[in-house]
Parts: C-alpha cells; sequence; structure tokens
C-alpha cells in the first residue's frame, strides 16, 4: 500500500484514444531503462500512440490555476520489472506532448521525462451509436492528429486480452541524465474500453518521433481502442539501486 502523503499528483484521465503498432523489439531495446526489459504481449512488442483529456488536475493537492484541464499525447512502449518475486509491469514514454510550458517545465523537473509543448485541441462527439475522439497538435507549421471512432458501448476488458496488456500498467520508467532509472506508481480502477471501427494517425511522425519510429506510425495501427478513463493518483518517485 503506498503512503498518501507520497501522492504526487491528482486527476482524471478521461477518453483516452489508443493506437498500437507491432514494431522490432530492436526498435526499443536502446531506450529500455537500466532494471527493466521490454514486456511483451503473445509474442508482439508495442509503441502505442495515446491521446486523453486531462482533467481536475491538482499538484501536491493544490490546484493550478488555468492549467487544470488539458490535452495530452504521448507515444509509450511497454516494460517489466521484477523486485522480491512480483512483476511490475510499467511504461516507458518515448514523449509527451501537452498545450502549456509550465506542464512541461514540471513534468521534466520531477521525473526527467521528455514533454514538449505545443498547440493543441480535441474534439469529442457522442452519438446513439458510439463516440468519436480527435486530439490535434501543430507542429513545424503542420497539423498532427490521432482520432478514434468507437462503437457500441463500453464494456469491461477480458482477463489477459492485449487491451489489457495495453492499459493495465501501473507504473512509470524513466531513464535519468545519470542513467539510473526512476520508477513511479500510477494508480487507478480498471478502466471500461469501447471497439474501434475506425483509428487512425496522420501527420509528420518523422519530425515528431525520428525516421525510427515513422515506417510504423505511417502504417495503420495493428489494433486501436477508446477507454473511458477515471481518476488517477500519480507518487512520488524513486531511484532503483
Amino acid at each position: 500500500m503506498e503512503d498518501p502523503g507520497r501522492v504526487f499528483l491528482t486527476a482524471e484521465w478521461r477518453y483516452l484514444a489508443m493506437l498500437n503498432y507491432v514494431v522490432d523489439p530492436a526498435l526499443l531495446a536502446p531506450r529500455v531503462p537500466r532494471g527493466t526489459e521490454l514486456d511483451e504481449f503473445d509474442g508482439k512488442t508495442f509503441v502505442s500512440l495515446v491521446g486523453f483529456r486531462f482533467l481536475s488536475t491538482r499538484v501536491f493537492g493544490i490546484p493550478v490555476p488555468f492549467h487544470r484541464s488539458f490535452d495530452e499525447v504521448n507515444l509509450r512502449f511497454y516494460v517489466r520489472r521484477h523486485e522480491l518475486g512480483v512483476v511490475k509491469r510499467g511504461v516507458v514514454f518515448i514523449q509527451e506532448l501537452v498545450p502549456r510550458r509550465v506542464i512541461a517545465a514540471v513534468a521534466r523537473l520531477a521525473y526527467h521525462e521528455n514533454y514538449r509543448a505545443l498547440p493543441m485541441t480535441h474534439q469529442i462527439e457522442e452519438s446513439g451509436t458510439g463516440l468519436s475522439v480527435q486530439y490535434a497538435w501543430r507542429h513545424e507549421e503542420r497539423t498532427n492528429s490521432l482520432s478514434v471512432v468507437a462503437t457500441g458501448s463500453p464494456r469491461r476488458m477480458v482477463e489477459g486480452c492485449e487491451e489489457q496488456f495495453i492499459a493495465e500498467h501501473y507504473w512509470g520508467y524513466c531513464r535519468q541524465p545519470d542513467n539510473s532509472t526512476l520508477e513511479y506508481h500510477v494508480d487507478h480502477p480498471p478502466w471500461r474500453v469501447w471497439e474501434a471501427a475506425q483509428a487512425q494517425f496522420s501527420g509528420d511522425a518523422d519530425a515528431l518521433y525520428g525516421t525510427e519510429f515513422s515506417a510504423a506510425l505511417g502504417k495503420p495501427p495493428d489494433s486501436a481502442f477508446l477507454a473511458n478513463g477515471s481518476p488517477v493518483k500519480v507518487y512520488h518517485g524513486r531511484r532503483l539501486p
């Protein structure tokens, strides 16, 4: 059980659009933080492009004026760490985009995560048949976007399914400037998900993420879904021994 006094941030994450791409593990191996190893599902290694709404944000329990609600888009992959007989399944972020410089600066200072501030917008439309979610951002005079059109009603994830593998990683790992690894815990209840009838990324992946990822992101995603989200707690990190 985590000490409540170690909570760094509380918020709600909502309307999580998740586009998932199968990649060669050799692409990610140089980015794996010390003390962790690549995680895989059914023999496949994934990167995910994830967009969501960050709402009701508090840092150390204090709401920050004009910075409580915003969008985030991140590119991430999945690792695991074995500790005292427990497998901790976690996320490593390649890059995280937010619309405000202060948010990016605080995240870089607290965790040394690769945050960038870019102009961002979102569009969320509900209908009788489902839900359409789009996140867009400007970079080098070009508009980039990711979108998911979901159908039906949200459902619980089946135990052991690919959606659960993507969505239920409760640890974050980040390589630090001295090559050590910071580990932090993220707490939230299991989410419900919608089926994705359509999903796509449109933009300049080469300029955003480098040539090594542009080939994967230039193709249709291998899978996609939309998660409803929940309140979350992000705890202070600790350096791995």
